[in-house]
């Protein structure tokens, strides 16, 4: 009892200090990204008003918008609390960060949605964040001009043709081994093929909408097909115990 009284408070406390940096963080982070734009809008002389201002906002949200809803549902039930202050702090969270969470989330055995699982997500994410800015230091700032210059076109055309599509197809099948649940597999290919093969060319105005599109459907398809004679949180289930997550003899 002791163990897991130690525990919940350990947890509780991580909690509460990953929610007040990571919102003061995340608050700092718009302050300087903004700083820019107000200083030029304000003290620069150009001729923007405000209503080109809103404008331009409303043209970015028509756009981006379903993204700012879609995004942390998508990404909060792998990543947790604490790595989503990580990730949309630094970027690239499909393509870096998602698969960083993932493949450490797999190498210890953690199922996505629990403690242990979160705690792999925050340390995968800080690992790809240095292994990152070291690469870029290296690669980018110290050999960038003569590294461009000694690598082939065609491989650098090969490079940009298929790293992306090679990525995210490692992300796709982590995902599904992650899982581990035939089921919402299939509704997420179906849903998705549907998507992108049917609904965009029959309707193309819905393309930039498709990710929202596929996620929703899928979620709501998987709930109501889901497998009824399962506990109704297996997740939950697994973790009542944190000693459970985190044995200590």
């Amino acid at each position: 009892m002791t163990t897991v009284t130690h525990t919940d408070s350990a947890l509780q406390r991580f909690d509460a200090t990953t929610a007040r940096w990571g919102r003061l963080t995340m608050i700092a982070g718009l302050v300087f990204a903004l700083a820019g734009p107000a200083y030029l809008v304000l003290f620069s002389g150009l001729d923007v008003d405000q209503a080109r201002i809103w404008t331009a906002l409303l043209a970015i949200a028509g756009t981006f918008g379903v993204l700012w809803v879609v995004e942390p549902l998508t990404y909060y039930p792998i990543l947790g609390q604490a790595s989503m202050y990580q990730a949309f702090m630094i970027g690239n969270i499909s393509n870096k960060l998602l698969p960083s969470a993932l493949i450490a989330q797999a190498a210890i055995g953690a199922k996505p949605g629990t403690r242990r699982g979160e705690l792999a997500a925050v340390m995968a994410i800080g690992g790809a964040a240095t292994v990152h800015l070291v690469s870029l230091l290296v690669f980018v700032g110290v050999l960038g001009t003569w590294l461009v210059s000694v690598v082939p076109a065609d491989v650098v055309a090969v490079v940009q043709t298929y790293i992306l599509p090679s990525v995210l197809g490692a992300v796709l099948v982590q995902a599904i081994v992650s899982t581990r649940s035939l089921r919402m597999t299939v509704i997420a290919g179906v849903v998705s093929a549907a998507v992108v093969f049917v609904l965009v060319p029959t309707i193309p105005s819905l393309a930039f909408f498709g990710t929202a599109i596929a996620v929703i459907s899928t979620a709501v398809l998987a709930w109501f097909l889901r497998d009824r004679s399962a506990p109704a949180d297996p997740v939950a289930d697994k973790v009542q115990d944190p000693a459970d997550e985190f044995p200590i003899d």
